[in-house]
């Protein structure tokens, strides 16, 4: 009886480590094989030269992924290759070995300079309090149609510096390469002149998550593989040092809301401060906003602070929690369960419900002239009609269906414990000579 169960359960995990058949909309995309880093790569993504000076620079193409390292101490150099009128993203995702140390002084920077080398923008992502290694997410842009800049609005070369931050930069000897990857996006300017001013008006209180039992859907390991989810409450475990990702389609004026619930391990055994995070990140990979939470053994919740609705207008802000609801698409959800949880209470798996708020109804765009790169960028997609609805229902069935699966594999793992204890009990009560 025990090797059928081991063997019934062996099955369904079997079954649970294969990718689900790709539905028309809010299916997984393909899923790449984790590294040593955790961090699932886009399996799309495109090997890329990083040049240590901006001569020998890379030439990244908008609508791609690609693929490089980080080494030493100093910056490493991509180009963008732009015309007059569009605006350009850049993104790099910083991946240090899953067995490295970092400080919570450590990061990532990226920085856009125009041929002069002027600065464009620059952005930095620390790794912070938890001092947990893990995937790192900073941007930059060349926005052609800033008021009152003089500079970084011409076509022409840009350059992409990413470097990093802290004491990898001051310490001697090489540090550990981290690997990275990288993204590039256009938008197009307006066709008619909007307000320059970011919306006063909106609505700043807190919104209430989404209540009810949670249904289960696993996390992504990566931002290509990240699985869509819709309004409402989503549960899947982490462990300590792992970091998974969810997709969320927000609409033009609609309002994103978002909560993480980590489980109780049902004793204490003292506190893991910054233990938990939940990180936000819009279409093109840039921060909008993260929160943390520390962790003693029991129940722990934090929400993301209140969120506008996505406005062509809120990128005129100066808070990046309003100014990265730019435009419309997949933003993403980022969870991070930081490996000092394992110091004090085991590498064992930890239940994470996500609780995924979306209000408002959809709006039309701002009204581009022209098409973003890639083109489906700035849009909610709903293939096969049936809009919004259409995409929550393919994200509610999808949810069902591997949340049965993984329920069944707990279940089987459960059934295994419960019967190889009786065995136990009973082998101790009836010793064989």
């Amino acid at each position: 009886m025990g090797g059928r169960t081991t063997a019934a359960v062996a099955a369904l995990l079997a079954l649970a480590a294969v990718p689900m058949a790709a539905g028309p909309v809010g299916a997984v995309p393909a899923r790449a094989a984790t590294d040593a880093t955790g961090y699932a790569f886009d399996p799309a993504a495109r090997p890329v030269a990083a040049a240590p000076d901006p001569g020998g620079a890379a030439a990244l193409a908008p609508g791609r992924t690609y693929r490089s390292t980080l080494t030493g101490r100093g910056p490493v150099w991509f180009r963008l290759d732009l015309d007059g009128t569009s605006n350009a993203y850049v993104s790099a995702t910083a991946v240090p070995p899953a067995d490295g140390e970092v400080a919570a002084s450590d990061g990532v920077k990226v920085s856009v300079q125009d041929a002069d080398g002027h600065a464009c923008s620059y952005d930095t992502r620390l790794f912070g309090a938890s001092r947990s290694p893990h995937p790192v997410t900073a941007w930059g842009a060349r926005e052609s149609g800033v008021k009152g800049r003089s500079v970084c609005r011409d076509a022409g070369t840009y350059y992409v510096a990413v470097e990093r931050a802290g004491r990898a930069t001051a310490t001697t000897g090489t540090p550990r390469p981290w690997q990275l990857e990288l993204t590039a996006a256009t938008e197009p300017p307006l066709a008619e002149a909007g307000p320059t001013g970011a919306p006063g008006d909106w609505d700043s209180a807190s919104p209430t998550p989404p209540a009810g039992a949670p249904k289960a859907r696993e996390g992504g390991a990566g931002f290509a593989g990240a699985p869509l989810v819709g309004e409402g409450a989503w549960q899947t475990v982490v462990r300590p040092g792992q970091t998974v990702y969810y997709r969320v389609p927000v609409d033009w004026g609609q309002r994103l809301s978002a909560a993480a619930e980590l489980g109780g391990t049902g004793e204490r055994r003292g506190y893991a401060v910054d233990a938990l995070e939940l990180a936000l990140y819009n279409p093109v990979r840039a921060h909008v906003a993260d929160v943390g939470a520390g962790y003693d053994g029991t129940r722990k919740a934090t929400a993301l602070p209140p969120l506008p609705p996505v406005a062509h207008r809120n990128r005129y802000a100066t808070r990046d929690a309003v100014a990265g609801m730019r435009f419309a698409g997949a933003y993403y959800l980022v969870v991070h369960l930081s490996e000092r949880v394992a110091d004090r209470f085991g590498t064992g798996p930890l239940p994470l419900t996500l609780r995924v708020g979306v209000d408002g109804t959809p709006g039309p765009g701002p009204g581009y002239a022209g098409r973003p790169t890639p083109g489906d960028a700035f849009r909610v997609v709903s293939r096969g009609g049936g809009g919004d609805d259409g995409v929550l229902r393919a994200v509610a069935v999808g949810g069902i269906g591997t949340g049965t699966l993984l329920l069944a594999v707990l279940g089987g793992w459960t059934l295994l414990a419960r019967r190889r204890a009786g065995q136990l009990r009973a082998s101790a009560q009836n010793p064989t000579a």
